[in-house]
C-alpha cells in the first residue's frame, strides 16, 4: 500500500510539473505571439497536427531559464579529467617591510588596488635623521677636500716660479765664480771677491735645495688631498646609496634640487614606502600611528591573476601522460560558463608522487595574460587532458541530453527561427561523464538547449506520444495525412 501511495504521489508531481511548464509556455506564446484576427483560422489549422518544434519566445526562455551550448568537436574517448584547484604562484605575493624603525602612517586600505609607484605608507624614522646628518657631514667633507685641492695648484705654481728664479741665481753665481777663477789663473783678481762669490753660490744652492724639498712636500700634499677628495666622494656615494635604500627613491632623485636649490635628501622629512608592482593590498600588519622596528612587516600585496592549477590523478595514469599534452582547465559548474569557458593550459607532471595515496600532482599553467574572473586561488575546477590516439567527434555537454523513459532526447535550436527548438532523438555515442558524442542529427556550431531541457521535456513528452515521422529537414508530422 505504501508503494502504491509513492507511485501515486510521483505521478501527481509529474502531472503538476507538466501543467506548470505548459502554463509558462502558453503564457509566453500569448504574450509574444499574438496575431491579428484574420490569421486565427490558419493558426488553428496548423495546430491540428503534432510537431516536434516548440515555441520558446524570449519570455519563455527567461521563465524557464533556457540556455544553449554549441556543438563542438572534441576528443571525448581519450580525455582524462582530474580534479584540482587554483593556487597562487610564489611570486604573486609581495611583502613590504620597514627599511628603518619609526612611526607609521598608512596611505592605503585593505583590499585597495595599487599601481607601481603608489605611496603605501610613510615612516617618521630617527634613523633617517641620522642618515641625513651623515650626508650633510659627507657633503662638507667633500667641499673641504675639494677646496684644499683647488688651493694646491696656485701654491705649487708659486713654488715652481721661486725654484726657477733660484736656479737662475745659481747659474749666474757659477758663471761669476768661473770668470774669477780665470782671472786668478792669469795672476790678477782679488781673493776676497772670489770668496764672496763662492759664499753667495753656496747660499743660492742651499736655498734652491730647500725650495725643491718644499715642492716635493707640496706634491705629496697634493696627492694626499686628491685621495681625501676621492674618499669623501666615495663616502658620500655610499651614504646616498644607503639613503636611496631607506627612502625608496633613486640616487638621482635624492640629489635633484628643488626650487630653493636644496637636494631632495635634505628636505625629505619622512620615508615613503612605494609599491614596486601593481596588486591588491592583502594584509595590513599595523594601524596608523603604530611603531615598527627595522625590517618589521608593514603590509603585503597580492596579484590575484598570477595563479596556476594543481590537479591530482592516480599513478596508474602515468603511462598515458607526458608533459606537453593538450590540456584545458574547466570550472565544475553545469552552466554554459562552466561547460564551455575552458582555459587552455600547458601540462607539467609533478616532481614527486604520493606513495601513501598512490597519486601524482599535475601542474597546469594557464596560457595567455588575461584570465577569466572565476580563475582565482582556491577555486575548484577540473583539468581535462587530451590523451594521444583519439579522434575529434561532434559532442555536446552531457547535461543537454535528457531521457524520456529510455529514449535520449535533446533540443536543437531551429536555425531558421531562434524562437523555436526542435525536439530530436539523440543518437549518442561515447561519453566521458561531462561531454557526450552525438553521432548524427547535428552540425558543428548548432545550439543545443542546456539549461531548461527538463522543463521542455515535461512539456513535450505528452504531445509526442502519437505516431508520426521525421522529414529530412528535421520536422515531425503526425501520421494523420
Amino acid at each position: 500500500m505504501k508503494r502504491d501511495f509513492q507511485q501515486a504521489a510521483k505521478h501527481g508531481f509529474r502531472t503538476l510539473a507538466r501543467a506548470l511548464v505548459a502554463g509558462l509556455l502558453a503564457t509566453g506564446l500569448m504574450a509574444g505571439c499574438e496575431k491579428p484576427a484574420s490569421t486565427l483560422p490558419a493558426a488553428k489549422e496548423e495546430a491540428g497536427g503534432a510537431t516536434n518544434r516548440v515555441d520558446i519566445p524570449d519570455m519563455v526562455r527567461q521563465n524557464l531559464g533556457i540556455t544553449f551550448a554549441k556543438v563542438e568537436k572534441r576528443v571525448v574517448s581519450r580525455t582524462l579529467r582530474a580534479p584540482g584547484a587554483f593556487e597562487l604562484l610564489p611570486e604573486a605575493r609581495r611583502e613590504y617591510r620597514a627599511p628603518a624603525g619609526g612611526r607609521v602612517e598608512l596611505a592605503v586600505q585593505q583590499f585597495e588596488a595599487v599601481e607601481a609607484g603608489d605611496v603605501l605608507c610613510r615612516i617618521d624614522s630617527p634613523r633617517w635623521r641620522e642618515v641625513q646628518e651623515q650626508l650633510a657631514q659627507a657633503e662638507a667633507s667633500v667641499a673641504q677636500a675639494e677646496a684644499r685641492l683647488a688651493s694646491m695648484e696656485p701654491l705649487r705654481g708659486a713654488h715652481r716660479e721661486h725654484e726657477r728664479s733660484l736656479t737662475l741665481r745659481v747659474e749666474l753665481w757659477m758663471q761669476r765664480l768661473k770668470r774669477l777663477e780665470m782671472i786668478r789663473e792669469a795672476g790678477g783678481g782679488s781673493s776676497r771677491e772670489w770668496t764672496e762669490a763662492q759664499a753667495s753660490l753656496n747660499a743660492a744652492q742651499a736655498e734652491l735645495a730647500d725650495v725643491m724639498e718644499k715642492d716635493a712636500e707640496l706634491a705629496a700634499r697634493d696627492l694626499e688631498t686628491q685621495a681625501d677628495v676621492r674618499s669623501a666622494l666615495a663616502r658620500r656615494a655610499l651614504l646616498l646609496e644607503a639613503a636611496a635604500s631607506l627612502s625608496g627613491i633613486g640616487r638621482d632623485g635624492l640629489v635633484e634640487l628643488d626650487e630653493a636649490g636644496q637636494p631632495r635628501w635634505r628636505t625629505l622629512a619622512q620615508i615613503e614606502v612605494r609599491a614596486v608592482s601593481p596588486g591588491v593590498v592583502e594584509t595590513l600588519s599595523l594601524t596608523n600611528g603604530g611603531l615598527v622596528e627595522a625590517t618589521g612587516m608593514l603590509l603585503t600585496t597580492l596579484r590575484p591573476e598570477q595563479v596556476r592549477f594543481r590537479a591530482r590523478t592516480l599513478q596508474g595514469d602515468l603511462a598515458r601522460l607526458r608533459e606537453g599534452l593538450p590540456a584545458a582547465i574547466v570550472p565544475p559548474g553545469a552552466g554554459v560558463a562552466g561547460i564551455q569557458a575552458s582555459i587552455p593550459a600547458s601540462l607539467r607532471l609533478g616532481l614527486t608522487a604520493g606513495a601513501e595515496d598512490r597519486t601524482i600532482d599535475l601542474i597546469a599553467q594557464p596560457a595567455g595574460d588575461t584570465l577569466p574572473a572565476w580563475a582565482r586561488a582556491g577555486v575548484a575546477a577540473y583539468l581535462e587532458i587530451t590523451l594521444e590516439g583519439g579522434n575529434e567527434e561532434l559532442a555536446v555537454p552531457a547535461a543537454c541530453v535528457v531521457r524520456d523513459g529510455a529514449t535520449p532526447i535533446l533540443f536543437r535550436r531551429d536555425p531558421a527561427n531562434a524562437d523555436k527548438v526542435i525536439r530530436i532523438t539523440a543518437d549518442t555515442g561515447t561519453s566521458d561523464g561531462r561531454w557526450i558524442v552525438i553521432q548524427s542529427g547535428v552540425r558543428e556550431g548548432d545550439e543545443i538547449v542546456l539549461g531548461g531541457a527538463y522543463p521542455l521535456l515535461l512539456a513535450t513528452s505528452g504531445s509526442m506520444q502519437r505516431g508520426g515521422h521525421f522529414h529530412s529537414d528535421g520536422t515531425f508530422h503526425a501520421d494523420d495525412h
